[in-house]
């Protein structure tokens, strides 16, 4: 039977001073989950603290319902020294303003051992590792694709794109920034794995928040049987040239269910109305790198271009010889989409 166990805050305290005195890094990653599963974000999230080659602490906050099951499973995640969870129902669907309150107590100057903060770079942590950095008068490093730790120096160098992918900036925090922020692309960095082994974990009290200014009103998922979009190791896209809602689906979807592909969609094909914006591709959609992403009817903007460029084997289809698309694919096809596809589906179905 799992148990929560309770600390006081001077045993917690007593708990963080036991790392205190290493001068090596101590990484504090923020663990998201839903409906008692650990985001795959995350876990890429965890893997890029690994790197830094110190301690790594695992922080998981939500409500009564779903916290224990996720404790047992982030306890056993490799690499994962120890592990900090706070239960609430305020956290059950927690907001930037109700959790910063949290982290500026875990990372008070008078007992945090913490020389990081990490987390996956999704909504919810673009928001909140940002607010708690500028409510501790520290900098913040978003979407980082690489880092490495300089032990000597205890300074920690990234690299993030600019420009919409088409520049790479190098980022150097020294040593003089007490608690280095930054939140990571997933696609730069492989799932983290499980461990035999738990990992030592302790319970943090919450900290309510009175008359917060937010408030949670609902979730709307979109539900489907095909694999989500950000995860999938094979994706398929379509664009504007699909002409419309009822004719992107009746064509790309099959061709999704042949090969278990996730759908997606540019940005013109969701302005458009084609699909919903969940499934959109690009520097404002979500960012993808399957083993195999296929782009039809997709001219190649520069937006999109940012957010699927760094899939492992990229097929483009298009009318057009001279499609952005073609610089960045590996392998082209000049042709119509709607003659490609009903031939591909028969091929795999064959």
């Amino acid at each position: 039977m799992f148990r929560l166990q309770r600390r006081t805050a001077g045993s917690l305290r007593a708990f963080l001073r036991g790392y205190a005195t290493s001068p090596s890094p101590h990484a504090l990653v923020f663990l998201e989950h839903r409906q008692g599963v650990i985001d795959t974000a995350s876990l890429s999230a965890l893997t890029a603290a690994q790197q830094l080659g110190g301690e790594v602490t695992g922080l998981v906050v939500g409500g009564p319902d779903h916290v224990p099951a996720v404790v047992e499973k982030a306890k056993k995640l490799k690499g994962v020294s120890s592990l900090l969870h706070s239960t609430s129902a305020q956290y059950s669907e927690p907001s930037a303003e109700t959790l910063s309150l949290l982290l500026e107590k875990l990372l008070s100057p008078d007992s945090s051992p913490f020389t990081h903060v990490v987390s996956a770079h999704t909504a919810s942590a673009k928001s909140l590792l940002p607010r708690v950095a500028a409510r501790l008068d520290l900098p913040a490093v978003s979407d980082i694709t690489s880092l490495e730790h300089d032990s000597s120096s205890n300074s920690t160098t990234f690299t993030r794109p600019i420009y919409a992918g088409n520049a790479i900036a190098t980022v150097k925090a020294p040593s003089s920034i007490r608690i280095k922020f930054f939140t990571v692309r997933s696609t730069a960095f492989s799932a983290a794995s499980f461990a035999e082994t738990d990992a030592e974990d302790k319970a943090v009290d919450p900290i309510t928040v009175d008359n917060p200014l937010t408030e949670h009103v609902q979730t709307l998922l979109t539900k489907s049987d095909r694999p989500e979009l950000g995860a999938a190791s094979r994706v398929v896209s379509g664009g504007r040239a699909l002409k419309n809602a009822e004719t992107f689906q009746s064509t790309l979807y099959p061709l999704a269910d042949a090969l278990g592909a996730a759908v997606g969609a540019s940005r013109a094909a969701v302005d458009a109305g084609y699909a919903d914006n969940s499934l959109q591709v690009g520097q404002t959609g979500k960012v993808v790198a399957p083993e195999l992403y296929m782009a039809f009817g997709i001219s190649g903007a520069i937006q999109h271009l940012a957010g699927m460029k760094d899939s492992k084997l990229i097929v483009a289809v298009n009318k057009d010889p001279d499609a952005p698309i073609f610089q960045v694919a590996d392998v082209g096809l000049v042709a119509d989409l709607f003659d490609v596809v009903p031939e591909l589906v028969k091929k795999l179905k064959e």
